[in-house]
């Protein structure tokens, strides 16, 4: 292995430190899009520290986030510093756009870093030109990039619909991203279509709030049982009464994975492609 591969290798083990192909990500940086992510009372250190303590694999914050948290949270916790923002007063609250860089996350000491494509959006070509330039300096840096990929514009009629999923997760693939943010398909029988034919480690996102702590294991569950890596979890987190207790409960379920196979969720047999990928 060259210095090269080893270095990527290494951050990438660091993102995947409890398991080689399970992830519990938590973002937070809906801070620009949505507004404060921090209860009333606590602050970002300690929300990130909460997260930390809970099993969270990796957190995503924007750079000033980062000035406010503790070095120390990130010792058994992974950094992935989000490179794209805008937010939801804009004209075009869909078209994203590059507010730092990689070699500034290198700087920075993060482990990755991620970048939000809106597949459909009226900038969409922007948002994939930035792509993959980012890519390009990621092979450079040999940093992990995470791709956060949705169908979502004025074009999109459906944001769930299994085939524009699939298409969102095929283009970070092919533009060079290690792990890849989409939505949720619909069931898992259509997510495990979407996972089958990806090259790339597949994390669902955590999308609104789903009211208790059984839906929230619910829906994981069944990301899971769709062939999914893991999730990328943020208002359901930071916004639960207690975010270590719901971090932990999510992280435990996405590395221990569920009791259940696939075939007894469905009752049907599951074909060779499909063993490969729950394997």
């Amino acid at each position: 292995m060259t210095a090269h591969h080893f270095a990527r290798a290494l951050r990438l083990r660091r993102l995947f430190r409890h398991s080689d192909s399970r992830l519990m990500v938590v973002p937070l940086d809906h801070s620009i899009s949505d507004g404060p992510v921090v209860p009333r009372g606590s602050t970002i250190d300690r929300l990130a520290g909460r997260i930390a303590a809970g099993g969270a694999d990796a957190i995503v914050v924007h750079k000033g986030s980062l000035r406010h948290i503790r070095p120390a949270r990130f010792a058994d916790m992974s950094l992935i510093l989000h490179l794209n923002a805008s937010t939801a007063h804009a004209p075009d609250p869909d078209a994203k756009h590059l507010v730092t860089g990689v070699e500034d996350a290198v700087r920075l000491g993060a482990d990755a870093v991620s970048v939000h494509i809106n597949l459909g959006s009226r900038e969409e070509h922007r948002q994939i030109g930035d792509l993959g330039r980012v890519a390009d300096l990621c092979d450079r840096w040999n940093l992990p990039l995470m791709a956060m990929v949705y169908p979502r514009g004025p074009q999109i009629a459906d944001p769930h619909d299994p085939r524009l999923v699939a298409h969102a997760v095929t283009l970070a693939a092919d533009l060079g991203a290690d792990v890849v943010k989409t939505a949720w398909a619909g069931s898992a029988a259509a997510m495990l279509d979407v996972t089958a034919a990806c090259p790339i480690p597949v994390l669902v996102a955590g999308g609104p709030p789903r009211g208790t702590e059984e839906e929230v294991l619910g829906f994981v569950r069944d990301a899971l049982l769709g062939g999914a890596a893991g999730v990328a979890m943020g208002r359901n987190v930071f916004q639960a009464p207690d975010p270590q207790a719901m971090t932990a409960a999510v992280a435990r379920l996405v590395h221990e994975g569920p009791r259940e196979s696939y075939d007894h969720l469905t009752g049907e047999h599951r074909s060779e492609r499909e063993q490969a990928v729950l394997a």
